[in-house]
């Protein structure tokens, strides 16, 4: 697999900020999400709960992708 150095640290900016917007999700009610969150709906208070799960599953996919590319370049064979 290709290695892309440049794409890390967007990659971890990224994932950490989707957990901080699925922690926002989970934790304000409809009503107190900012203008620009999808869900933002002024007379309702209940939770974005599966916003918060689909936020929080990409920032972690995002994270485990960064954490891939920082491995070794170097293909094993196994000599057969």
């Amino acid at each position: 697999m290709k290695k892309h150095r440049a794409l890390i640290i967007p990659a971890v900016v990224l994932g950490v900020l989707l957990i901080v917007v699925a922690i926002v999700y989970w934790a304000e009610p409809a009503k107190s999400l900012p203008g620009f969150f999808p869900g933002n709906d002024a007379h309702s208070t209940t939770h974005h709960v599966k916003h918060g799960i689909a936020a929080f599953l990409v920032g972690l996919a995002l994270l485990a992708f960064a954490w891939f590319q920082t491995g070794d370049s170097k293909t094993e064979t196994d000599g057969a």
